[in-house]
């Protein structure tokens, strides 16, 4: 079968609908005289497929006896009557109606689809020119209102897709309403009749055929109009095309893909044509002004973009800086920009950089907006540099029914449920990762769980996490069907159910990673796959498992570490005033690591953390160390290059109590964020009480919870800080005034107090 052969098919099957209707529209016309096409006031008109002459085996027969307001109501239902009645007879499945050009120019004004209908309206018998004029009425009409009218076509598209899907994801796509499909087809050719756009021509037709094709095969083979490419008849559907299943499958996801591609572009480039001129880039004679994001990324119009003296090729990390950018800010990452770090980066380490794996997790925990930068990535050919394993899961539809997404959607969408969740665990960090792969052994051959293991080992090691980190993300990807199967198939009220899972998790942090991976994994399959009865079974197992487990958590022991890293010097100091200190300054993973010696006071913390988001900086980490009369610190920043001299100034006021540092870092309001979580952490020192602090990063946070501290008349012995995405994870080791752990009245009000202040 030539490609060219299903597009005549449809050709001749309009055609031949063309010769019938022909023939029974001329027999019904009143008289016996005359030429039936030109000045009768009627006419047959072709929309729809049939308009484009494009008939699918069992396509409907679109068909509008148009005629003028003049012509007697009784003659128009006579040849009407005269039309419909035969091919009624004959089996035809016929979409008819009976309009005047009074009513079909309402019925365009009033209904979006009925003016793309008549946008690709053909005159099939009667008065051609009747059809002609009215459908250079309605494109006018079309033209002229494009603002409100691509509006309604946006909203009823957007409520389309919520039903069906993506054709390239949806578990069962659906050729015709899918998003990707033919009717994102006739909307490219609607919007490009509004002329605010244009759209590459040949690229679309030529998918639009081929996905015809498909639909063609899948027509003849079920014997009936059918949309939905279901997995029982994908082998039929390919064997009639020449194909193999799954080469069919990928075929047509891969069509789906590229024209969701080229719609979502044309998308934009009606936002960007109706957008006011307030919202469109600011120029200067050196051209638009493009507002920085982070090295090398910027917004321009609303997508972010790589900038012109950004060099993807010396700086590979600029891909994950730049995606990370655009999800976290809920913006579209630039295809131009895609496509030049597909085209030009280099390779990045391995393993990666610990800034490389800190802007991947930004990006894995950024959301909804992780899905459609992702979708860019893999799109333009970046993923595949940056995660080669990806190729083997891309467009892979699941041979599970109760799937709603091919394997590589479902990953990001575990990965979005997962970021709702993630201050549920201790190590966010791992919980997206895991997430990410966690289906990564369906690219090949085997049990997808066990041969995804050392999989995710190798792909966690590349990532640049360390041995320990890699394991348990393997042991993640190994386990993570281990609560369902098991809360679903044993009795969990029997206690060797919960001992049995014990020993697998083997700690509470693990547990609480896998429970909360399940959680989303379930999620992203279906509601189904997390209905209230399987939520509720697996809550109870883990709820019994955390029983069976000691209540600790991985923390370092108070009592033997000291908060500072072996292979850092402490060093030495002896102090002239409580506002005296020095800072010294070395590179730490693309950022700064600052050590800090002052004076040990009840607020130092709070100072130096209010004075270093003052001068700017966004803290990634902190340690401290009380020695006798000194307090020695670590402060790990984002930017590169801090001069020692500029920021010890910056520090001065904040160390010498001449900032209102309460009047001007008050916290951020993050909308929709959850709230802080703080802990107290009872059973892990016998001479401090230890506080975790689990909150979304912002300015001034870390100032906040240590200003509680030291307005409460308590001093920090040693902090514990650390930034997975945009989480924090924070433990604070505070003592009272006698340097002893605080009593159990003390300890509360300190927590409610710290709660209340991170709302």
């Amino acid at each position: 079968m030539t490609p060219l052969e299903p597009a005549q098919r449809r050709k001749d099957r309009a055609l031949e609908a063309d010769r019938t209707l022909r023939r029974l529209f001329s027999a019904a016309l009143p008289g016996d005289g005359g030429d039936p096409r030109e000045g009768s006031g009627l006419a047959l008109v072709a929309v729809g497929g049939y308009g484009r002459a494009e008939l699918s085996p069992y396509s409907d027969l679109d068909v509008v006896l148009l005629h003028d307001p003049s012509i007697d109501e009784d003659v128009v239902r006579q040849v009407a009557e005269a039309i419909w009645y035969p091919l009624w007879n004959d089996g035809v499945d016929l979409d008819h109606s009976v309009r005047d050009t009074i009513q079909m120019r309402q019925a365009a004004a009033q209904d979006h689809r009925a003016a793309m209908g008549m946008l690709d309206a053909r005159p099939v018998a009667g008065d051609a020119g009747l059809v002609l004029g009215l459908r250079s009425e309605v494109l006018a009409d079309w033209r002229r209102d494009a603002r409100h009218r691509i509006a309604e076509v946006r909203e009823a598209r957007t409520t389309r897709i919520e039903r069906s899907g993506w054709l390239a994801h949806a578990a069962v796509p659906d050729l015709k309403e899918s998003g990707g499909g033919l009717r994102d087809t006739v909307i490219l050719r609607a919007l490009v009749a509004t002329w605010l756009i244009d759209v590459p021509h040949g690229e679309v037709e030529m998918l639009r055929q081929q996905l015809l094709d498909v639909r063609d095969a899948l027509h003849e083979t079920a014997g009936r109009r059918v949309e939905r490419l279901d997995a029982e008849v994908i082998p039929d559907v390919a064997r009639h095309l020449g194909m193999g299943a799954e080469e069919l499958d990928l075929h047509t996801r891969e069509l789906g893909r590229r024209l969701a591609h080229l719609a979502a572009i044309a998308w934009r480039k009606v936002d960007d044509a109706l957008a006011p001129v307030t919202r469109k880039a600011a120029f200067t004679t050196a051209g638009p002004v493009v507002r920085s994001l982070d090295d090398g990324v910027g917004v321009l119009d609303g997508d972010v973009i790589v900038t012109r003296d950004a060099d993807p090729a010396t700086d590979p990390e600029l891909a994950l800086r730049a995606a990370a950018a655009a999800a976290r800010e809920g913006l579209v990452l630039s295809p131009s920009s895609a496509a030049r770090l597909a085209r030009t980066m280099g390779a990045l380490p391995d393993p990666w950089p610990a800034s490389s794996r800190r802007y991947l997790v930004d990006l894995l925990t950024a959301g909804p907006g992780l899905v459609p930068v992702w979708d860019e990535l893999d799109f333009a050919g970046v993923i595949d540099r940056l995660l080669p394993e990806w190729s083997a899961i891309r467009l892979r539809g699941s041979s599970s029914p109760v799937h709603r997404f091919t394997v590589d959607r479902h990953s990001l969408e575990t990965c979005v449920e997962a970021s709702r969740i993630k201050r549920d665990v201790a190590r966010p960090d791992l919980l997206a990762v895991a997430a990410l792969i966690h289906d990564i052994g369906k690219g090949v051959e085997g049990d997808h769980s066990i041969v995804g293991e050392p999989m995710a080992v190798r792909i966690a090691g590349r990532l640049g996490f360390d041995a320990e980190d890699a394991e348990t993300v393997g042991r993640l990807v190994r386990w993570h069907l281990l609560l369902p199967t098991i809360a679903t198939r044993r009795d969990i009220e029997d206690p060797s159910t919960a001992a049995n899972v014990a020993e697998v998790v083997e700690t509470e942090d693990f547990l609480d990673l896998l429970s909360a991976l399940t959680a989303s994994d379930a999620q992203a399959t279906s509601p189904s796959a997390w209905s209230v009865w399987r939520r509720g079974l697996v809550n109870g197992l883990v709820e019994k498992v955390r029983r069976v487990l000691d209540d600790t958590v991985v923390t370092p022991d108070a009592e033997t570490y000291e908060g500072w890293p072996a292979d850092v010097p402490i060093p030495v100091w002896g102090t002239t005033g409580p506002a005296d200190f020095t800072l010294t300054v070395a590179p730490q993973h693309g950022g700064s690591l600052l050590t800090i010696v002052t004076a040990n006071r009840t607020g130092v913390m709070a100072d130096l953390a209010g004075g270093l988001a003052l001068a700017g900086h966004a803290i990634r980490s902190a340690r401290t160390v009380t020695l006798g009369d000194v307090a020695v610190s670590l402060w790990e920043v984002t930017r590169p290059d801090v001069d020692p001299a500029h920021l010890t100034e910056r520090l001065r006021p904040a160390m010498a109590g001449d900032l209102d540092l309460a009047g001007r870092l008050e916290l951020t309001s993050i909308p929709d964020a959850e709230d802080a979580r703080v802990r107290l952490l009872d059973r892990l020192s016998e001479t401090a009480t230890l506080l975790e602090v689990r909150a979304h990063d912002r300015r001034g946070l870390v100032w906040t919870v240590c200003d509680q501290i030291s307005s409460a008349g308590l001093s920090i012995r040693s902090a514990h800080m650390s930034t997975y995405g945009d989480e924090v994870r924070d433990v604070f080791y505070v003592v009272d005034p006698e340097g002893q752990r605080l009593d159990q009245a003390t300890a509360e009000s300190l927590r409610e107090a710290l709660a209340t202040a991170l709302t």
